[in-house]
């Protein structure tokens, strides 16, 4: 169990009160800048905070030095010692333990088939796939016995299809590992695909916390709507309300539940093939829409939207 009481990134910022339990994934969304790294930091021992506290299973680590925290942390780029083996590297927090050569191979085989390195011990981390190398990161990680794994952005520089593979090795590993990982992203779809429970982050505090899908209906903000969105938001005023749409909330046809109408200016079009993103203007507002499929629309072209009453979110002004 990771808490975090009362903790304070910097003077003067909102505090992270938080719990995250055994063999959970708690997911970090924030973009650049907002926090979701500082807070990797002192999480992991590397800053100190400017108040509150961190306890793991109830002791307060907050002034533990890095080296003795339960905690180990996985970076974006592939630190691993590029002269070791890949049995060498994932051994090193158990031979700086001074564990046992015996029972150490024994550790390092079977944390090796955890993460599918089982059949590269003897590659040196450059003989490895980006991938690969990540999985060792991970794998050295494990290999201290933290009870908190700390991961920030840790696969945003593989290609996609390695993403999902090991996203999904990951949950897999939480699970049967009963560890709790902290993961960030700054990628709304990621987040609501992963997380059991997502704290969106911005201005080096939080915005919301809780499930993942209860944020994504029920933001609390329209700053952390937006932050849920991709594209971000689409918004109008109504008196003193703010309204705000998903761009993926948008539909050309009326819907035959209770549905608002409104008419955009388009001024481009992108597509990726499967999905159309459309970019104009309605009521003087910038908004995007997102459609399925490959929709031609042209730039001038004045269309009518409709938007279901219930997709609307609404904000006091």
């Amino acid at each position: 169990m990771l808490q975090l009481e009362g903790l304070v990134l910097d003077a003067g910022t909102v505090p992270f009160d938080l719990q995250c339990p055994p063999a959970s994934l708690t997911v970090v969304l924030g973009r650049n800048l907002s926090g979701k790294s500082a807070l990797c930091r002192v999480i992991a021992g590397l800053d100190t905070p400017s108040a509150g506290r961190v306890l793991v299973d109830g002791l307060d680590q907050t002034e533990v030095p890095l080296q003795q925290r339960p905690v180990a942390m996985v970076y974006q780029a592939f630190v691993n010692y590029p002269h070791w083996t890949v049995a060498q590297n994932i051994a090193s927090p158990l031979r700086a333990r001074g564990t046992d050569r015996q029972m150490m191979r024994g550790k390092v085989e079977e944390i090796a088939e955890s993460v599918g390195l089982q059949r590269f011990l003897d590659r040196l981390p450059q003989q490895l796939s980006g991938g690969q190398q990540q999985r060792l990161a991970i794998a050295r990680a494990l290999a201290k016995d933290a009870r908190v794994l700390v991961m920030d952005e840790p696969f945003v520089n593989l290609d996609y299809k390695l993403r999902e593979t090991l996203r999904e090795e990951l949950v897999q590993l939480v699970h049967t590992r009963g560890i709790c990982v902290v993961y960030t992203t700054s990628d709304p779809a990621e987040a609501l695909a992963l997380g059991d429970q997502l704290v969106l982050v911005a201005g080096q505090g939080p915005l919301q916390a809780g499930d993942p899908m209860h944020l994504y209906r029920a933001p609390a903000s329209i700053a952390a709507a937006d932050l849920l969105s991709e594209p971000g938001i689409n918004r109008l005023e109504d008196a003193s309300t703010v309204l705000a749409v998903r761009p993926e909330h948008v539909e050309l046809e009326a819907p035959p539940a209770e549905n608002r109408s409104l008419t955009m200016t388009v001024e481009d079009t992108q597509t990726n093939g499967s999905q159309t993103y459309v970019y104009g203007d309605v009521l003087g507002h910038p908004w995007v829409v997102r459609l399925e499929g490959l929709q031609l629309l042209q730039a001038g072209e004045r269309r009518k939207l409709y938007v279901r009453d219930a997709d609307l979110l609404r904000f006091s002004d």
